[in-house]
Parts: structure tokens; sequence; C-alpha cells
């Protein structure tokens, strides 16, 4: 045997080893239990691969982002092979990782139920202690073929090699553009065939690697993502390295659907989503309207503090303004279809930025204008398929908070620079504080982006020094720009962990050409403007969203729709509460009075039950005194509080958005 030169890379730590011919990646990490495959030549291979000379090998951990996607790619196999024995009509489509668990879609005759996916579950724990090998196999399009000749879905991939990602999200888990391969699970002790998929690879080297997992639930898809497809159903699951880490996932998902906005919006009859509207369309209730027009209001305060300046636009335009723009060749199907009328094509608006570039247009701009920084409540609307459509947080209609700054190249810098700072700023003072910055950088590769290298790079420069200057992590999202130019997305973490998107800043070099913007420089000779765009929330609604959310439903006094409620301990004392109740209104706080004739415990459990920040209790002893008694969300008390203290201490809790 010859030796073999290989070298180990652990993060920054290089080890140079001599090995036999022969020798595999499990062989390099012998009782590194963690160590799941390894990384060659910046390829993901199985521990069954073997080193060749002169190569560099780096370690995946289970616990690693890749290693991750193994396991659950792995957990996927296992759960097909488990569908498959428990219905062998049934045919495979696609089982790709996803964001903390997997998938795979199966084509049978009827949906799957809560009782079938319990028994799949207990299939996929006796293949996992069986301890099958997974086995690499390459193969011919030909014999793959020959094989998979009972598995249309698979046969259609391999027609798609090389585009299969591009045509089936998930699909490139399967089918890549090099070489074919199909995955055997083996029996651990015969090496007879148990099962066997179309597959990309790598994976675990047993079942037995797979150490906790669950299956959560099933649904229906259309193969290929493709309404005009047949309709496939889902099962989706999870697996995690350890037990503990499987049921911390699983009670984080318990939290999350306490929290979830919908189930909310419901109980505490803030918004609603009727049938008679469409999917994906939100009517906003008294309730909701109250916490609405708060942030509204605050949001318009601190962006006149910030000289900007309020327009509005009509909903509707003609679709050659967004061929103008450039939005309809590069977003038509995130539009609706075209209104045809008076013998054109008209387009609800998706977006407000052109209509914004027609306000400055509409007149002669001097550089003494700029920064121009117009704002706007803009309601704008957009096709998402049913499938994706989910509340507030991914809905048909909705309001962005949008604005597009004009400024001169000169000014670009310190303009993002105060422009992050006070986008920031504002998302504190709503109560989120956790974030990381995304820069969003085009794809050279693609012909997506439209302008110039020389803008590009400026503009991205532009904006990586003024997220630098925030000292917040940044993280890399290449080609992830918009088609008109870089952005940074800001990502805010909630109260139980998880990251949102909210403001995105935008830099445009292209829009303005577009138009044919132009100011008058100090010089007499016209200049163009560089535009900015940024969505502070979002939306309204996807921010009310994820406040909902953070806040699971319990708003801090500034953003409660009712900040008290006054509980008489008898009927007598109703008309001291309202007393009460009417001065406290007139310095501008919502309280109102439950003088309905359930008992007192019962509408303290109503109060409770609506996260009413405080309940005002007065009974015989507080009128007596000209004072009332606190009662707070957590069930503490504090007694015999002086009336005009009682309503200080509200307003104070307001002006310093206090959460109790």
């Amino acid at each position: 045997m010859s030796d073999v030169r290989v070298t180990i890379q652990r993060d920054s730590e290089r080890e140079e080893r001599v090995v036999t011919t022969g020798t595999t990646a499990a062989d390099l990490f012998q009782g590194e239990r963690s160590i799941v495959a390894a990384r060659v030549a910046g390829e993901l291979k199985d521990l069954a691969y073997e080193i060749a000379d002169g190569e560099t090998v780096e370690p995946v951990e289970i616990t690693s982002e890749d290693g991750l996607n193994i396991l659950r790619h792995s957990t996927a196999h296992v759960m097909a092979q488990a569908v498959q024995e428990l219905f062998p009509e049934a045919k495979l489509g696609i089982g790709p990782p996803i964001k903390d668990g997997f998938y795979y879609d199966f084509d049978v005759e009827t949906p799957f139920t809560p009782e079938d996916l319990k028994r799949i579950e207990k299939k996929m724990q006796e293949i996992q202690k069986r301890g099958q090998r997974f086995a690499r196999r390459v193969t011919t399009d030909e014999d793959a073929r020959e094989e998979l000749a009972a598995e249309p879905y698979k046969l259609e991939l391999i027609g798609l090699k090389g585009k299969a990602g591009e045509a089936a999200e998930g699909a490139d888990a399967e089918v890549g553009a090099g070489e074919l391969t199909i995955y055997d699970n083996l029996d651990a002790k015969t090496g007879d065939l148990c099962w066997k998929d179309l597959c990309r690879g790598p994976h675990l080297p047993t079942t037995r690697n797979i150490p906790a997992f669950k299956l959560m639930r099933s649904a229906a898809a259309y193969w290929r993502g493709n309404e005009k497809n047949k309709q496939l159903q889902r099962i989706y699951g999870t697996a995690w390295p350890t037990k503990d880490e499987l049921k911390a996932y699983l009670e984080f998902l318990a939290e999350a659907e306490k929290r979830d906005h919908r189930k909310l919006g419901a109980e505490l009859d803030l918004f609603s989503f009727p049938d008679e509207l469409g999917p994906g369309l939100a009517v906003f209730h008294p309730k909701g309207g109250v916490i609405r027009k708060v942030m509204e209001d605050y949001s318009r305060k601190r962006h006149e503090d910030a000289g900007y300046e309020f327009v509005n636009t009509p909903h509707i335009s003609k679709e050659h303004l967004f061929e103008t723009s450039g939005h309809l060749p590069h977003y038509a199907e995130g539009m609706f279809p075209p209104i045809e009328f008076d013998g054109q094509n008209y387009r609800l608006k998706a977006m407000n930025c052109p209509m914004h570039n027609l306000i400055f247009k509409s007149r002669g701009r001097s550089y003494r204008e700029l920064p121009l920084r117009a704002f706007e409540f803009g309601t704008v609307y957009r096709y998402e398929k049913s499938g994706v459509v989910h509340g507030l947080t991914r809905s048909r209609g909705f309001t962005q908070d949008d604005a597009h700054i004009y400024c001169t190249k000169e000014q670009m810098p310190e303009e993002l620079d105060t422009l992050l700072t006070f986008v920031l700023d504002l998302l504190r003072d709503y109560g989120l504080n956790d974030f990381e910055l995304e820069l969003s950088t085009r794809d050279p590769e693609s012909d997506k982006f439209i302008g110039s290298d020389e803008d590009w790079e400026e503009a991205t420069e532009a904006l990586r020094q003024a997220a630098e200057k925030q000292g917040l992590p940044l993280v890399p999202d290449p080609g992830g720009a918009a088609y008109y130019g870089p952005k940074i997305s800001v990502q805010a973490r909630d109260a139980i962990g998880r990251s949102w998107q909210m403001s995105t800043l935008q830099v445009d070099f292209n829009q303005p050409k577009r138009f044919g913007l132009e100011y008058t420089a100090a010089d007499g000779s016209k200049q163009q403007p560089v535009m900015l765009h940024r969505a502070l929330f979002g939306s309204i609604e996807r921010f009310f969203g994820v406040l909902l959310e953070h806040y699971a439903g319990a708003f801090p006094v500034w953003l409660a729709p009712v900040q008290a409620t006054g509980i008489p301990i008898g009927d007598t004392h109703v008309p001291y509460l309202e007393e009460f109740a009417a001065e406290a209104r007139k310095q501008g706080l919502r309280i109102e009075v439950d003088s309905s004739s359930d008992r007192m415990q019962k509408k303290i459990r109503n109060a409770q039950r609506s996260k009413v920040p405080y309940m005002i209790i007065a009974g015989d002893e507080d009128m007596e005194n000209g004072a009332v008694s606190f009662r707070y969300r957590d069930g503490s008390q504090e007694n015999g509080i002086p009336k005009d203290e009682a309503i200080a201490k509200i307003l104070k809790a307001v002006e310093d958005r206090a959460q109790v």
C-alpha cells in the first residue's frame, strides 16, 4: 500500500497526516461521533469517501448548518422508506432538508391522516434501530431510468438534470449538473438492499446516527410548486442532534403557537380575514384600529422631526408607469393582472417608488432642496399564491411606511448613516432591541441586475460603511439585491428568538435614470440625484403581526388598545369609576369601565384574557379615600393609590413606553 498525504483542516488549525491508500474520511475522524461528513475541495462527502493524495479534508459536525441538513435529509429518506413500506403504491416526489426540519412529497390516492403519521413515525423508529447503511452509488441516466421506471416524478427529475433546482424547489438535493447518484439503504448484517432513492447526498453513515426526530404534519403541495400540476401529499418532520434539542424545539413551537398573531387577533378582537374579501386581505376591528393608529401617529411624529415631507399617491396607475420603472419586466408575477379600460391597461399599485418619482419630476428641482425625503403610508397590492399567504405577515394588500430620499452623491454616505440610525432607533421605540444587518449584493453572473458596475460598487460600499458604523453583526447576502440596487435589511429577533426581516434600505442609481430625474447643481449644470428606498416596518400589517407575537398580545401601555379597565366591587362603585375614567380620558388615556352584571372575579378574568395592562378596582374604602387599587397582569395588586397619582402613573408608563 502506498502512502497518502492529507491535510486535516479544523477552522484555522491544519494538521498534516500520512495515511495508507483506501483510508476513508471516517478513518480520519474515528471515535468522533459528532462528525457526520467531510468537506473535500469545497464539496461535501460521505464519511465513506476514500481520501486521495494531497487532499485537504474538513470535518463536518452534526451541529453545523451542513451537518443539520445532512441529518434532516437522511431522516427524510427514512421517512420515505417507511411510507413505501406501509403504502407500497406511494410514488416519490422530492424530500429536501428545510429550516429546522425536512419534508417529502408523495403521490398517494388519499391524503395522510394523523393516524397515518403515527404509523409512519413508528415504522421510522424501527428502521432507525435497524442501523441500515446509507451507501452511495454512481449511475448513468439510462440505468437510473431503468431502475426507477416505477417512479414517474424521479424520471422527470432525471430529464431536468442540471436544471432541476430551478424547475422545482428542493430538487437540487436529488439531481445536480454532474454525475447521477442513487443512495441505497443496506441491511446492517447482510448488506441486502432495503430501499433506494435518487439523491446527490451526502448522508449519515447509518440510520442509527439519527438521534431524535418527529413527524409534524401533512399538507397538500403541487408537484414542482405549479398549480397546473398534480397535487401531492407532503409530510413535514424535524430532526435534531439530541433528544434534549428536539424537546426544546417542540416547546418553542408550542410557545410560538400560543403567540400566533392570527389566533391572538381573533381572541383579542383585533382583526379578521373575511372569506368574502379573499385570501390575504385583512379588516381591522376597532381595537386593532386603535393600535394601528397609535403606531402610525408615533411614526408620523418621528418622521416630521426627522425632516420628512408627507405625500399621497393613488392605488392604481397606467401599466406603462411600471414599465418605465423597470418593475413590470422584473416583477410581473408579483403584481395583479392588468385591468383594461379606456383602451389601455392599468395596474393595481404594487410599489410606491414610481409615483414618488413623478412627484420629484413634477417641477424643476434645485440642489438646495436636497436631500428631499418623501414619506407615505402607501397601500399596495401584490399577488401572493394562496399557499404562501400567512395572516398579516404575508398578505395581498398592505400599507407600507414607505420613504424615498433623493440626494446628491456627496450627501449619500451621511444620509445612509443618518437613515439607518433613525430606523434602528424607531424599531427600539417599539420594543425590538436585538438586531443584525444583512447586506444584499448582486450576482455578477446573473442578468437580472441592471446598471453599471461602477454604480453598483459605489452603492454597495456606501451601504457597507453605514452598516459597519452601527456596530452590529453584518451578514453577507450575495445575489440577494433588488434588480436596481444593493440593500441592507434589518433583521430583528423577537421575545422567543425568532428572526424577522424588518426595515430595508436600498440605493438606486437606476430609477432616476429611467425617469430622467434631475436637479440643478450649484454650478448651473443638470445632475441626476441618487434615490434611496426605505420601508421601515416593511408594512404596517406585517409589523403589527410581528409585535403581536413579540408581546404575545400583552402590548406595552402606550400601544394597548385599552390601557385600563375599571372593575367595581359592587354596582354602587360604578359611578365613581366612571368619573375616574372620564378624567383619565381627558388626559388622553384609553379607559373602559366594566359595568356588566358579571361578578367581580369574572370581570377580572375577562380583563386578564384581554391582556389589559391595568385593572382599576374600587370599593367602599377607595371611595372614602378618593383612591383606587391597581391589579396587574401578573395578578399582583397595589392598593390605595390616590386618583390623581393613579392617572399620573399610567401617563408616565405611556410616556416611557413601559411594559407592565
